[in-house]
């Protein structure tokens, strides 16, 4: 039997926004005589927006041109907030760095649906374009190692698969729209810019140093997948977060590009068509080493992000659960791993590390042990709380034996463990409402240049 859930992703990026709005199958994948499995089995969208302008305001986003374009998305889709039960608000690249990035994305994401998560990190970003481009899926039909970068106007998100599985994600401030340009003159420079005074806003710029700058912009790129050595520019690029993918060779990977500068690859578009770098940066990309080999364009180019967000973003969790008094959804629990074997005292001080005192303790090893052993973590788990609600993720099928046992010990308790989550430092979980056994669950990054995460 199929249930299925209406997904929206909503994607504002640091050029465009736009919006999808997608059908999700959920059925049970286990034998009759087994625990069931909840798993999402097909994805159908039903509706794209058009892609628009990012409404800013001088520096700031436009919050109420933003809720005036949403609400039109959803009338012209014929769908209410009420009627969605899942999804995802992501802001990208230069958008999510302005001071009101932070206020912007909790509004939208509370005026979309009770269940439409807020989100932001160029990991998360990563993920969901290679997902949206259908790079994962790719990888995984050929059986083969693909290095995506998904090309946007401020960064360039990049994910490295291996038979379909993300190994390694990065980030670099590099992009279609480092600068904007008006009649051969500069009016804004990204921050990305600012250790080079030729294209300080004001001057004028010929074609010729405009080209220059996106041939360099791509040998960066160039560095990031092993085909060029590191130089000193590659640090100048180099986001503030943590990186990994550069730890992990892929010379020899099947490349695949997404986002709007991927339109510009194979179409020769004259210069300031978009009044930007974007034009300059997809020939420039054409012309270097990342398209002398092995390298496709996504099946979605601009809309991978967003469609990563609509259709990808949400996934499910085991069928052994539990939870008693807590309103469903919940949102924004952050993640706090801990060893099967963390004593209380380590439990509490991960919970008081947290602006307030509660979190998702996430026990990422499989738990090993007889009834006792569950008792000892169940009495543990309910004293470092302190009274507070519990949350509890765990990787194997024993969130419901362990809420129960807790459940016992503290009758008034509002407690909620889920299984099959694997969850890690720095994630947040949202938590939906029922669908079947499992209950459906975004894990996401809240990384923001301005004001730390929501």
């Amino acid at each position: 039997m199929c249930e299925t859930l209406r997904s929206v992703g909503l994607d504002i990026g640091t050029t465009t926004t736009q919006m999808i709005l997608s059908r999700l199958w959920v059925e049970n994948k286990a034998g009759s005589f087994s625990v069931p499995k909840m798993e999402i089995t097909k994805r159908e969208i039903l509706f794209r927006s058009q892609v628009v302008q990012t409404p800013l305001e001088g520096e700031l986003i436009d919050q109420a041109a933003l809720k005036t374009l949403v609400q039109g998305w959803y009338d012209q889709a014929a769908i209410t907030p009420s009627q969605v039960d899942t999804g995802a608000v992501i802001i990208t690249g230069e958008t999510s760095r302005k001071e009101n990035a932070a206020l912007a994305l909790e509004a939208i994401s509370s005026f979309a649906g009770s269940f439409v998560a807020a989100t932001a990190g160029p990991d998360l970003e990563s993920r969901l374009a290679a997902k949206g481009s259908g790079a994962a899926q790719y990888s995984k039909e050929k059986g083969c190692r693909v290095l995506h970068m998904d090309i946007g106007g401020g960064t360039s998100n990049l994910a490295l698969l291996e038979n379909g599985n993300i190994v390694a994600t990065g980030c670099l401030n590099v992009g279609g729209r480092l600068l904007k340009l008006s009649q051969g003159k500069v009016t804004w420079r990204s921050e990305a810019l600012s250790h080079l005074p030729a294209f300080t806003p004001g001057n004028s710029v010929t074609a010729e140093q405009l080209e220059d700058l996106a041939e360099s912009l791509a040998q960066v790129l160039e560095m990031a997948a092993g085909l060029r050595d590191v130089d000193e520019r590659f640090a100048h690029f180099l986001t503030r977060e943590v990186v990994s993918i550069w730890q992990v060779p892929s010379p020899g990977a099947v490349i695949s590009f997404s986002g709007g500068v991927a339109d510009c690859i194979e179409k020769k578009l004259p210069g300031e068509t978009f009044g930007d770098l974007g034009p300059y940066l997809g020939q420039a990309i054409k012309k270097s080493d990342l398209c002398r080999g092995s390298y496709r364009l996504g099946q979605e180019t601009i809309r991978a992000t967003v469609i990563g967000a609509g259709c990808h973003s949400a996934t499910l969790s085991g069928s052994t659960v539990f939870y008693r008094k807590i309103p469903l959804p919940v949102q924004n629990l952050q993640v706090l791993p801990l060893s099967r074997n963390a004593t209380k005292e380590e439990m509490k001080a991960a919970l008081q590390q947290t602006e307030e005192g509660t979190g998702m303790l996430s026990f990422r090893d499989l738990f090993q042990g007889d009834y006792s052993a569950l008792t000892a973590l169940a009495e543990n788990i309910l004293w470092a709380t302190g009274g507070q609600p519990v949350y509890v993720c765990l990787p194997g099928d024993l969130a419901k034996a362990l809420g129960q046992k807790m459940a016992l010990s503290d009758p008034q308790r509002p407690i909620l463990c889920i299984d099959r989550i694997d969850a890690a430092q720095g994630q947040y979980l949202d938590i939906g409402r029922p669908v079947g056994s499992a209950l459906p669950v975004v894990i996401k990054t809240l990384v923001l240049e301005h004001g730390g995460t929501l």
